[in-house]
């Protein structure tokens, strides 16, 4: 399987790669679901998603699927507060970010956006370790203008970095929160941005690019190797802390993978890749053999 610098020249051997032991670790998870977007793993180790028609689906370990609030929208991105207290889900359909209490499970609006600019497509949220929450902001289609919100912990919100970003999509902040790092999917491919000190947004700048993909979600491994997934093709790279890139699983039939777009490491030890699969009905698992970078949802406040 060829590699890839800096997405300069894109080639692989799809023969070797079906072969692989990786793709015979990737199996369907949960079926049933709406054709979910986004996915979020709890340390309790269950598996949340939403659906096209506004459903939050919780997945237990054993796989049993349940709805457990509906937004009446369509529900993209999802994100676990510090602790786990709460689940923030990015509702395309309604044009903002609602709140979920884990213990009560009622849903209260969190943010639209900021007076006189509103979200144009809230996509993806992300919090760090203090509770703030980055929410990226596709903007419109065919259209280079999205952008990243920033919901302060104490309620206030800004536009964080006004971009213009070539469609915003996942998101993932690095082990140190140093980097903000932001899919473009039209680009294709990867920018992070740098945090400042203060918090504000510094200097943004290409990881990685993509030639003849639309990447959709990312996830950092405890190496800082990142993982991103691809709405098409149905493809997930491993993009390394030194920027070589390297296909990893691809699925031809688009049955176990089927326009994957958000990933989250989960399982007991964080060692099991899960995605979101727009374009069918399930959640796919993979035994990926290594550890995913832990969350903030997965510390204790």
């Amino acid at each position: 399987m060829a590699l890839l610098k800096n997405s300069a020249i894109f080639m692989m051997n799809y023969n070797e790669f079906n072969m692989s032991d990786l793709f015979k670790k990737t199996k369907v998870f949960a079926e049933g679901l709406d054709h979910p977007e986004g996915i979020a793993a709890h340390p309790d180790g269950s598996v949340w998603a939403g659906g096209e028609a506004g459903q939050v689906y919780r997945i237990s370990p054993e796989a049993k699927v349940n709805i457990m609030a509906d937004t009446g929208g369509f529900v993209l991105g999802l994100a676990f507060s510090p602790g786990s207290e709460w689940l923030a889900l990015c509702d395309n359909g309604k044009k903002c970010v609602w709140k979920l209490d884990m213990r009560s499970m009622e849903l209260e609006k969190y943010t639209e956006g900021i007076a006189g600019s509103g979200f144009m497509l809230p996509n993806y949220p992300v919090f760090d370790s203090t509770g703030n929450l980055y929410v990226s902001d596709s903007g419109n289609f065919n259209e280079v203008n999205g952008r990243i919100f920033k919901i302060h912990s104490n309620g206030d919100s800004e536009i964080w970095h006004n971009g213009p970003f070539s469609f915003t999509n996942g998101m993932a902040l690095d082990q140190k929160q140093e980097w903000l790092y932001v899919v473009s999917s039209w680009l294709p491919g990867v920018e992070r941005i740098r945090i400042n000190a203060d918090g504000s947004a510094g200097m943004k700048e290409l990881f990685c690019t993509l030639p003849k993909t639309v990447p959709d979600g990312i996830a950092f491994d405890v190496d800082g190797n990142l993982y991103v997934t691809c709405y098409t093709p149905n493809v997930i790279y491993k993009v390394t802390p030194d920027r070589f890139t390297t296909a990893i699983v691809e699925d031809w039939e688009s049955h176990t993978l089927s326009n994957p777009t958000n990933i989250a490491f989960g399982g007991k030890e964080l060692d099991q890749l899960f995605t979101a699969n727009l374009g069918r009905w399930h959640i796919t698992k993979i035994d990926i053999g290594v550890k995913g970078l832990p969350l903030v949802s997965h510390h204790k406040r």
